[in-house]
């Protein structure tokens, strides 16, 4: 049974992610090209795409197959990142840990070369951002997260064979949380730690993989790689 804080439609009167049958795939729920949702990304993106005008300037899409059962969520795009190329954690440095370890690990294919048409595929790995739009200064803002939180609780919801999250930092963990009806205070984040939600979801943390936490050395890449390891043997424990 749910804890009696949580309740049957879950902390925020919604439906937990395990509570209701998940739409059919390919019926998930993206932001719109033009999103105004949350006018200072917006305003922010109109200036992008008249500097840039080749660049995707746009609500970063998810990349890999709804039928996975690993959801990578990150927190934004970077502006030379993500928003250039329009295909999460490419183009920045942040992208070079993670794909480095998904094709260590198996969980993609291909060779990472920083774009989009450099032929990296997912296996069973879907990778999203819990805020689409690039922001000034790579700092969502609370409102802007709780703005593009119903998009991620589309992903949890339309992904039917999903068992495990990874949440790369503080604010994807509590974004997570959020979408599945959970209060962020009630599952505290912890490098390393891996909780099982009320509805038998994993969520797995680890230290965003950002330039500043690799070359401060608060992450590294044997670190990460344990994250990785010890959250896909509970998956396989779990299957």
């Amino acid at each position: 049974m749910p804890p009696d804080w949580l309740g049957p439609a879950g902390g925020n009167g919604r439906p937990m992610r395990g509570d209701r049958d998940p739409p059919p795939v390919g019926t998930i729920e993206a932001p719109q090209h033009d999103c105004v949702l949350c006018p200072r990304l917006a305003e922010y993106r109109a200036a992008n795409r008249a500097a840039n005008p080749g660049w995707f300037n746009a609500p970063v899409p998810s990349f890999g197959a709804p039928e996975s059962r690993l959801l990578v969520v990150g927190m934004a795009p970077g502006v030379r990142g993500a928003n250039r190329t329009g295909r999460p954690f490419t183009g920045d440095h942040a992208g070079i840990l993670l794909y480095r370890t998904l094709l260590r690990f198996g969980l993609a294919t291909g060779d990472y070369r920083a774009e989009p048409d450099d032929g990296v595929a997912l296996k069973d790995c879907r990778i999203v951002n819990a805020v689409r739009c690039v922001p000034p200064a790579n700092l969502p803002e609370p409102r802007e997260v709780a703005a593009c939180n119903g998009f991620l609780r589309s992903e949890l919801q339309g992904m039917p064979n999903l068992r495990l999250v990874l949440a790369l930092g503080v604010l994807a963990h509590a974004a997570v949380l959020k979408a599945c009806g959970i209060p962020p205070t009630r599952v505290r984040f912890g490098h390393g730690a891996i909780h099982e939600l009320p509805d038998g979801l994993l969520l797995a943390d680890s230290y965003h993989v950002s330039r500043y936490n690799t070359n401060t050395g608060r992450l590294t890449e044997p670190m990460f790689e344990a994250v990785v390891t010890a959250a896909l043997r509970r998956l396989d424990q779990a299957a």
